[in-house]
């Protein structure tokens, strides 16, 4: 498998160049070396926007059953109901052999109505606007993400220097800057089949009679359509792994984490789900149930000991509408949920859903179709990176330009 190494601690701090090293060295050379000390992070980002409120269920909100008539998760205990979390939320039921468990460990918590004050909605520019962590005005730097000024900030002392990696095939915007990081392509391990026998076999039952012809263009026409709902889908997942077989990738990535690597970057496509995403089965509930398994599969990988050094962020662009469209999908919305994961979160935040909130109704809906974000992503992370490390307001200012950390108290 090809890698690309980073240069040594006491090398990096005189290097200025923000590319991705093209250094081919073999995967074993690299678990030769002594793990790095301290606290490891790693950033999971879902591109394509997933849909949060299927994940993190309002099971006390009948405003979201009335919302999604087909497919709303049932409440707890109901057949293929969430799994209560507290009396306000629940858990997509697909996660009750991974993510739960780490739930209920206190390894695991939530922050709903997180993200960004980016309205566009468009995938490729809030993407970016967090990738590169900049103020929303002004001009932004694609040469600087904010997890590469995370490493500048270390790299300078006292904290903990770090050694960056990106599991991506190109270097992502969060990690290019003066500090030079290594990425490594991990593949795309899934794909997906079109039904063309179905549609075949269909067209066969109505040849030759009167609805022949309307058979035929309307097949044509739901092709067109399909591609073009798929092209959007994989042009927002911008060429990221796939959820399906993330388990063995995240596997991989423990282990190099912790042998070799203590700040990583990894992107998971596949979240755009306009169209027939299922409720508690279906498109989106297979996606977090091998999103889930790739989670707790990086944990178990990486050992109880490591594991409580460790924290791994889960974060997506924006969320999707309250509300379901009328093709059984969700479209772009704006607040989202993140998630913090790691065998060291302070018991305050571990096993709980955390940050402000309010109800989910008619009246609070930001625009009166999203989530409304009440936890700006930046601040979130900036006081989360602060506890980590124990940057000082000076410190986190340069991660995040402009921003007062907001400390949730997660580790």
């Amino acid at each position: 498998m090809p890698i690309s190494a980073p240069p040594s601690p006491s090398r990096r701090r005189l290097l200025q160049a923000g590319a991705a090293l093209s250094l081919a060295a073999p995967v074993g050379r690299l678990l030769a070396a002594p793990a790095a000390e301290g606290t490891r992070l790693l950033v999971v980002f879902l591109r394509g926007a997933y849909d949060c409120c299927n994940f993190l269920v309002p099971t006390g909100s009948d405003f979201y059953y009335q919302s999604r008539p087909s497919i709303a998760v049932p409440r707890p205990g109901q057949a293929g109901g969430a799994l209560a979390l507290d009396a306000d939320w629940g858990l997509h039921p697909a996660l009750a052999g991974s993510v739960l468990p780490l739930f209920q460990r206190g390894q695991a918590a939530f922050i709903p109505f997180a993200g960004t004050d980016d309205l566009t909605r468009s995938h490729f520019e809030t993407q970016d606007g967090i990738e590169l962590g900049q103020a929303l005005t002004g001009r932004r730097d694609y040469g600087s993400g904010f997890l590469n000024r995370l490493a500048q900030v270390l790299g300078g002392g006292p904290p903990q220097e770090v050694t960056p990696i990106a599991f991506t095939d190109q270097l992502p915007l969060s990690l290019r800057g003066t500090v030079r990081v290594g990425n490594i392509g991990m593949g795309n391990p899934g794909g997906q089949g079109l039904g063309a026998r179905q549609v075949e076999d269909i067209a066969g039952m109505y040849a030759k009679s009167p609805l022949q012809s309307a058979v035929s263009e309307g097949f044509a026409l739901q092709g067109e359509w399909r591609r073009s709902i798929q092209a959007e889908m994989d042009q927002a997942s911008r060429n990221a792994i796939s959820a399906k077989g993330f388990e063995l990738v995240a596997r991989r990535m423990a282990r190099l984490m912790r042998e070799r690597f203590d700040l990583g970057f990894v992107d998971v496509g596949g979240w755009d789900t306009h169209v027939n995403q299922g409720g508690s089965t279906g498109y989106l509930a297979n996606r977090l149930e091998e999103l889930g398994r790739g989670v707790n599969g990086f944990a178990e990988e990486l050992g109880e000991d490591a594991w409580r050094e460790t924290v791994v962020v889960v974060i997506s662009e924006f969320g999707r509408t309250f509300r379901e469209n009328g093709n059984k999908g969700t479209d772009h919305g704006h607040g989202t949920v993140y998630w913090v994961l790691g065998g060291g979160l302070a018991a305050s935040a571990g096993g709980h859903v955390v940050g402000t909130q309010q109800a989910l109704t008619a009246q609070t809906l930001f625009q009166n179709r999203d989530w409304p974000v009440l936890n700006e992503y930046r601040a979130v992370l900036g006081g989360l990176f602060q506890r980590m490390y124990g940057l000082s307001p000076q410190q986190v200012a340069r991660v995040f330009p402009g921003v007062a950390a907001r400390d949730l108290k997660l580790v």
